[in-house]
């Protein structure tokens, strides 16, 4: 069985939920829990969707994906030919100010925040005209615990 997972998408929305389900599958059928499986898919969906948003903005694009298991760690290396991170690096700091009624949940700025946390490490390049960006989780393998 592959250690490794290597896709070729558009970069549309339903192409994106269509590879966050291949990417789960791929994932529990090397013994991966559900538990680290959603973390892995939420980081990812957040990565992959500020890439149809922000990077291509509406127009026709490619994203890849190669995946590596490595003992009790996971690499996931997007690519896109979109627009570059402002900067040329991911955003800092925490999630967004909140109303502290509760009242108000703002519309974005949870992407980059949620990736943080989700994630052991985060790496961004640009390379002449294509974006780079790996993200490595810690993983945990086996059966989930019975409710």
């Amino acid at each position: 069985m592959s250690n490794g997972f290597h896709r070729r998408i558009e970069a549309q929305e339903q192409a994106v939920r269509a590879l966050l389900a291949e990417t789960r599958a791929w994932l529990r059928a090397r013994d991966v829990s559900e538990a680290t499986c959603g973390t892995v898919e939420i980081a990812l969906a957040e990565a992959l969707n500020n890439i149809v948003e922000h990077a291509y903005a509406g127009r026709a694009g490619r994203i890849g994906i190669a995946a590596v298991l490595d003992g009790a760690q996971l690499r996931c290396t997007l690519t896109d030919r979109g627009r570059p991170l402002p900067g040329l690096c991911p955003p800092e700091g925490d999630g967004p100010a909140l109303d502290r009624t509760g009242a108000e949940m703002p519309e974005g700025g949870f992407g980059w925040f949620l990736i943080r946390t989700l994630t052991r490490a985060q790496r961004y390049e640009r390379t002449a005209d294509v974006n780079r960006l790996t993200l490595a989780f810690e993983l945990e393998t086996g059966t989930d615990p019975a409710p």
